[in-house]
């Protein structure tokens, strides 16, 4: 199975603009050099990738705790992408993942175990390997 997304720009890097695609249809939207290194509206590579970094693992880690029997009421991720200057240009630095769980019948101690391993099994972490990630996963309520 293979996912698309399109992404076009127009322009230098400072002034151009930009609009990114999800082959899907569910998402179209703008970037630009200030929604990417400043703080201007739109999207950016770096907040896609979160998006689909926390997505997954949320996923996964419903599918582990499932399997033992542990069906969650709900999982909740924020995946925090940092980019920063690195030498002459810049680099993806970390990601900070933080989950919490409603998970009927689970222990807290079991829940970390299974988030620290989806944090390392997971489809999006594992393509992200060469990232330094860290995590922080409590049940909630």
């Amino acid at each position: 199975m293979d996912r698309t997304a399109q992404a076009s720009w127009a322009g230098d890097l400072k002034a151009g603009k930009g609009n990114v695609k999800l082959g899907s249809r569910s998402y179209e939207g703008p970037y630009s050099f200030a929604s990417r290194f400043e703080s201007g509206g739109g999207t950016n590579p770096e907040e896609l990738l979160g998006a689909a970094h926390a997505g997954c693992f949320s996923m996964a880690l419903a599918a582990a705790l499932s399997a033992k029997g542990h069906v969650p009421t709900s999982i909740t991720t924020t995946a925090t992408v940092h980019l920063n200057k690195v030498g002459a240009g810049f680099a993806i630095t970390g990601i900070d993942l933080v989950t919490r769980g409603v998970v009927p019948g689970v222990a807290e101690a079991e829940f970390k175990q299974m988030a620290e391993e989806t944090k390392t099994g997971c489809i999006v972490s594992k393509a992200l390997s060469a990232v330094p990630m860290t995590l922080d996963a409590a049940l909630g309520k």
